[in-house]
């Protein structure tokens, strides 16, 4: 039997592999499995390392910090690549919805932790890093003990607690997701299959009743009323067309617009009544609207479209059609001019079918050339997140300079590569299919990892005098700022359920509640929240940690 005691207990790349497949195996499989009524998915891979590092399974610190590192970067990297498309598109639209609560969860958790510490006589070197266990930052521990060493203070007590509060932080951030949605989460809460896409673009019927625009061009008006819209039908004596951008428009002509929904008002003032039918709903079928005019979805395919502008495509003029949306990462996009186009985009397509069969070809529409991976894009976004991530930032006022680290750079990196990666004409498309399993496959190291490096000191930091105090302590920083923020940004701000789960996460830097959100809320909303504040509340942790220990020393 010595081959297989090599195989799981002696050091060694082959027993690292092992090591790690096993615990991720159990791990889940013990998510599969339901505790009234609620699984914490891959949460369970962590519990599995904790207790095989408690059994004295152990791997090579080498492989291990590899393995750990490695997982984190793809599992970020991965997440920032699906959601650039529409990160910034959010970020207009919600950014400061979902910032507030973000960083106000951030400073609350600091206020906290500096009053308990004055409170329950612990020194606030100790505090510093179960606060750092308690939100999941170990960038912020390593700013702490920078910072402590700088003051000649010893900061083993800092790792103590932050090793100790860890699997806690870890946790309780999806206890309190499971706590909010079984109290307070209400099923209007929750955001439709098809919710970004009606937030993002709303469509409305004009009739034109106003005479500043009787025989006034599409083009005209839409450039002096500087309103984003795009006319998608134009009804005229009960016929329909495809208004062109030269096409004059006439009294009491029906135009279906594409807008976004806080123009509506603005192009009911421009084009006069807005009709009452509901052209928002969903099912909607579109071709029965008019039996001239088809409507379908063409895939993007082509790798020479790719990050060329929509209007240099001239497929209005050249083939009478019309591009009223454009679906990106589930986004809704208006089809404006100036709009660069990204492989895997679907633009909805309105015109005679003959007209739509010649677009398509331009297009592409070959689906099945999608499933080829671009692993170019994921190599050079790895080493680009890296050295961002490695790059110090000088902060006035603070003495040590702050890096983004490794989870911070590559999401960063990720995001951007993942909205302008196609002006460059770089290939950034993914499957979500194959986004998934590198997301997937990334947590899944990452946590078998954390899990078993911890594993092996945790029950006996637990048995230590205060080991009881500081698990009290750090279970009430992760639980109660997490749960009066999300009350905050549901009945306050009214952000659906989705985006709340994702700012919560991305606030408490835990990669691993965002496996468990995304396993339980459907679409892509907690990710897309999650890669919006995780940036900005990272780095502002390691920076408020640093300067709450120097005013408080």
């Amino acid at each position: 039997m010595d081959w297989l005691r090599s195989l799981v207990i002696e050091h060694s790349a082959l027993q690292a592999v092992v090591v790690i497949s096993l615990i991720s195996v159990v791990g889940l499989g013990l998510g599969r499995i339901r505790f009234f009524g609620v699984s914490l998915g891959t949460a369970f891979i962590f519990f599995a390392g904790i207790l095989a590092g408690h059994f004295g399974v152990t791997l090579d610190p080498a492989m291990l910090a590899y393995a750990e590192s490695f997982g984190l970067i793809l599992f970020v990297y991965a997440l920032g690549l699906q959601v650039g498309p529409g990160f910034f598109s959010s970020m207009r639209a919600d950014g400061l919805r979902l910032l507030a609560p973000s960083v106000g969860l951030v400073l609350l958790g600091t206020a906290a932790a500096v009053f308990l510490s004055y409170a329950c006589s612990v020194s606030m070197a100790d505090m510093a890093g179960i606060l750092c266990g308690a939100t999941t930052n170990t960038p912020a521990l390593g700013a702490a003990q920078q910072t402590l060493q700088q003051l000649g203070l010893n900061a083993s007590g800092a790792a103590l607690g932050c090793a100790l509060t860890y699997p806690l932080g870890v946790v309780g951030v999806i206890l309190a997701l499971v706590f909010v949605r079984k109290l307070f989460v209400r099923p209007c809460d929750f955001p439709g299959p098809d919710s970004e896409h009606r937030k993002n673009v709303f469509i409305a019927s004009y009739r034109l009743t106003n005479p500043a625009v009787f025989g006034r061009s599409v083009h005209d008006i839409a450039v002096e009323s500087h309103h984003r819209f795009v006319i998608s039908r134009l009804w005229r004596d009960g016929r329909v067309s495809i208004p062109t951008s030269d096409k004059t428009l006439r009294q009491d002509d029906v135009i279906l617009a594409v807008t976004a929904p806080e123009e509506a008002e603005a192009l009911r003032s421009i084009f006069g009544e807005q009709e009452q039918k509901d052209w928002n709903r969903e099912n909607i079928d579109w071709n029965a609207i008019d039996s001239q005019l088809v409507s379908q979805r063409i895939v993007i395919t082509r790798t020479e479209i790719n990050g060329r502008k929509l209007s240099s495509l001239r497929l209005r003029n050249h083939y009478g059609i019309n591009i009223s949306r454009v679906y990106r990462s589930g986004v809704q996009l208006l089809a404006t001019p100036d709009l660069r186009l990204q492989l895997g985009d679907r633009l909805t397509v309105v015109g005679e079918a003959e007209a739509i069969r010649n677009v398509e070809k331009i297009l592409g529409n070959a689906v099945k050339s999608l499933n080829e991976p671009n692993l170019a894009a994921v190599f050079i976004g790895l080493i680009l997140g890296l050295t961002l991530g490695s790059v110090p930032f000088a902060i006035p006022g603070v003495s040590i300079p702050v890096k983004l680290g490794l989870a911070g750079g590559p999401i960063v990196v990720g995001i951007l590569i993942g909205t302008f990666g196609p002006r460059f004409h770089m290939i950034t498309y993914t499957t979500r299919s194959a986004n998934l399993m590198l997301r997937a496959m990334g947590l899944s190291m990452y946590l078998a990892c954390l899990g078993l490096d911890a594993g092996g000191r945790f029950f006996e930091t637990v048995m230590r005098p205060e080991g009881v105090l500081w698990l009290g302590l750090g279970a009430a920083l992760t639980f109660v700022p997490t749960v009066l923020a999300a009350l905050f940004a549901l009945r306050t701000l009214r952000l659906d359920f989705g985006s709340v789960a994702g700012l919560l996460c991305g606030s408490m830097a835990n990669p691993m509640a965002l496996g468990y959100a995304n396993d339980t809320i459907e679409g892509d909303n907690p990710s897309v929240s999650y890669a919006t504040v995780y940036p900005v509340c990272m780095f502002l942790r390691v920076v408020i940690i640093q300067v709450v220990l120097m005013l408080c020393y």
